[in-house]
């Protein structure tokens, strides 16, 4: 009987010892899970473009895989069009309570506002545009700034004293790189000619080479500063296809033309978005600032490497002399806005 008596208590032991470790590790699992719940969730609404247009949308896109890649968020994507609205993409984000959802660019401004004032406690990231729901910070550029530089090089490269202004939309903000632009180009070539175009169309990359093809062989210029997401992956295409040179935006679009380009402007909106992220969840949820403008001082606007041309050493000296002159404000490009 002893000895039954020490057997079934032993049976009861060794049951209670496996009944803990499967407790202990049921809350191991609920652990982990919580970690992974825990995670700031974001959403960002991409232009109608998309990814894929190796410029502004995959910019913003690589800025917060970067972040997700450090495990601080997860996120998810929409690309509006065919019948997903902008209003419709932020909305489901918005009843899925994500921490933050983004729109880029000021054609989605009215669908974002729309939405963030049906939400008042859900907050909003507007890149490169400003807003004046309290809901909603800013992140925008002084994109200006890169882009008279990227004139100052225009200018330099110019056989013919013409060059060209191509654009996606007639927005705000491309207005700003078209005038920040024109004053580079006149800072170097004063007398020098400055075509302006717009496309109407971010996404078209046959009527990029179409406009392209008319501003260097029906007027004249021989260097063309583009900005117009993938209808100015086309323009790039032709521009290099008709022998003149080219210059990028956004992100490094060398690969896209070789032969023609001479710099890309970037805007380094990964890194900012990235930066805004972070900053975000260190301050529990609540950007310090409403709306944060970068430019030259803060490397967030430049240019890349030079390409298919060399400076000379007065060239180079004159390049540096306004590039420290824009940075440290001696030098205040005008805007109509």
């Amino acid at each position: 009987m002893k000895t039954n008596k020490n057997r079934r208590a032993g049976l009861g032991l060794t049951l209670m010892m496996i009944l803990t470790v499967l407790i202990l590790g049921a809350c191991s699992a609920n652990n982990t899970t919580s970690a992974t719940d825990t995670r700031t969730k974001v959403g960002i609404v991409l232009t109608e473009v998309g990814l894929g247009d190796r410029s502004f949308n995959d910019a913003a896109f690589d800025g917060l895989v970067q972040a997700r890649d450090e495990k601080s968020i997860v996120f998810d994507y929409r690309e509006p069009g065919g019948n997903l609205t902008a209003e419709a993409a932020f909305e489901e984000f918005a009843e899925a309570k994500l921490d933050l959802i983004i729109g880029l660019s000021d054609t989605v401004q009215a669908d974002m506002e729309k939405v963030a004032a049906k939400y008042p406690d859900q907050q909003f990231l507007m890149i490169d545009s400003r807003s004046e729901l309290p809901n909603i910070a800013s992140i925008s550029f002084r994109a200006e700034e890169g882009s008279y530089l990227a004139g100052v090089i225009a200018a330099m490269a110019s056989t013919e004293d013409h060059v060209g202004f191509l654009g996606g939309m007639e927005i705000p903000v491309l207005r700003n790189f078209e005038q920040g632009f024109e004053q580079g180009v006149l800072a170097v070539k004063p007398d020098a000619t400055v075509d302006v175009v717009y496309a109407g169309d971010f996404g078209n990359a046959d009527l990029g080479e179409q406009l392209a093809a008319q501003m260097i062989q029906d007027k004249g210029a021989d260097v063309i500063y583009v900005a117009a997401g993938l209808t100015g992956v086309g323009a790039l295409t032709e521009i290099q296809k008709l022998g003149k040179y080219a210059i990028g935006v956004d992100t490094d679009q060398f690969f896209l033309a070789e032969k023609a380009i001479l710099t890309s402007m970037l805007k380094n909106v990964d890194v900012s978005i990235y930066n805004a992220v972070n900053s975000f969840i260190q301050n529990n949820h609540a950007f310090p600032q409403k709306e944060i403008v970068e430019g030259l001082a803060e490397n967030a606007v430049g240019l890349t490497a030079l390409h298919n041309i060399t400076l000379s050493d007065e060239q180079q000296k004159t390049f540096e002399d306004l590039k420290t002159q824009i940075s440290s404000g001696q030098i205040k490009i005008t805007l109509d806005q």
